[in-house]
């Protein structure tokens, strides 16, 4: 089956001290507790069940096993196999994040060749609207500019709001006063990154305008993440008024994660039409619970309205993970649906190739 991985981010081709191969099977920044390490998690026991054997162990090998072997063959080769057994058929990257662990990530064209699946970009808003140089006057003009030409050639756009100020959007844009008066303050000072709530909703206003033109869905981080989140602003529920002003506009809000706020995100896409679900980082990370997961999100998701993606970022196995848990935590899904009796074998394929490839396909035009 087809696998169209609608979000993710490159990895990085190193060898890896331990300690920092560990610490991108987190998302949290903090140490262990003692005596542990990010391995001793749903998401570890997934990483030592799919990954060990391609590289020529016995599943659930110990880890300090499967990093030996992984620096015996090499980043390079390790990265090799573990990508061609993700299997992907396309990869929707998000460009938002360029290094992980202390070491660039792999640029698209590579990472294309390592994958060996169609690699498309996705332009994180905050990104541009950091990079915007203008009066205070003028901001909101040259912001435009700068996305129109970001998203040249892009599949979509995605935003990071739920971590910069939360999803409490207004249902309107912004006043250009007080927009003008926000960028006064932002551009005279020092520009870490934008956080002021103002100027967040000028932007994804002006992203949904672009995204009109362009005929791009917008990508929206919900749900977890890492401690710079505060988890009650991640609320999908949250975009409810923003989702009802933008619904004229026909511009499709892709809701990604969602975890633990998966079913409100598919509330949201049950209810409007341009609202989509995905499971992607909540596949990986709520390992053998995985299929009771997507079981929650499809109750009550259309199921033409549900998109796979890994969100992997740093680690070549985070593809292979979130690829691997897919495919079986869907299939032991479907397989108690059809014992069930609640669908045929015709409808679980069907609902098979809309989440794993033709929703996507659809949605992004590939």
């Amino acid at each position: 089956m087809d696998l169209v991985d609608q979000h993710c981010h490159s990895v990085v081709l190193a060898d890896l001290e331990p300690e920092r191969f560990a610490a991108l099977l987190t998302e949290s920044d903090r140490p262990p507790a003692a005596g542990t390490t990010p391995f001793d998690s749903a998401l570890g026991l997934a990483v030592r069940r799919w990954c060990p054997p391609v590289l020529g162990l016995p599943a659930h090998a110990p880890a300090a096993d499967y990093l030996a072997r992984r620096r015996e063959l090499g980043p390079a080769e390790a990265t090799a196999r573990l990508l061609a057994a993700a299997a992907l058929d396309t990869c929707l990257v998000d460009t938002g994040l360029t290094a992980a662990a202390g070491h660039t990530l792999l640029p698209l064209t590579e990472l294309a060749a390592a994958t060996g699946a169609e690699v498309r970009e996705v332009v994180r808003l905050e990104n541009v609207a950091e990079r915007v140089t203008a009066t205070a006057d003028g901001w909101s003009r040259a912001l435009r500019s700068a996305l129109g030409t970001a998203c040249a050639g892009a599949v979509a756009v995605k935003s990071v709001l739920a971590y910069r100020h939360g999803l409490a959007v207004p249902p309107a844009p912004p006043a250009e006063a007080d927009v003008v008066r926000a960028a006064g303050a932002w551009l005279s000072g020092p520009r870490t990154r934008l956080t002021d709530p103002v100027l967040l909703a000028r932007l994804l206003w002006t992203a949904v305008d672009v995204c009109v033109q362009l005929g791009l869905p917008i990508q929206l981080h919900t749900g977890f993440g890492d401690p710079d989140l505060r988890l009650h602003r991640a609320d999908p529920a949250l975009l409810v008024d923003f989702v009802r002003a933008a619904e004229p506009s026909g511009v499709p809000l892709v809701l990604l994660h969602g975890y633990p706020y998966h079913r409100q995100a598919a509330w949201l896409a049950a209810s409007f039409p341009q609202v989509y679900a995905d499971i992607g980082l909540t596949v990986s990370y709520t390992g053998a619970r995985a299929a009771q997961v997507i079981g929650e999100v499809l109750e009550l998701a259309p199921f033409g309205k549900v998109l796979f993606s890994t969100d992997a970022y740093g680690l070549p196995e985070l593809f292979l993970v979130g690829a691997a848990q897919y495919r079986h935590s869907l299939g032991r899904l479907l397989a108690d649906w059809r014992a069930d009796g609640a669908c045929s074998a015709a409808d679980g394929l069907r609902i098979e190739r809309l989440v794993s490839a033709d929703n996507a396909r659809r949605l992004y035009r590939l």
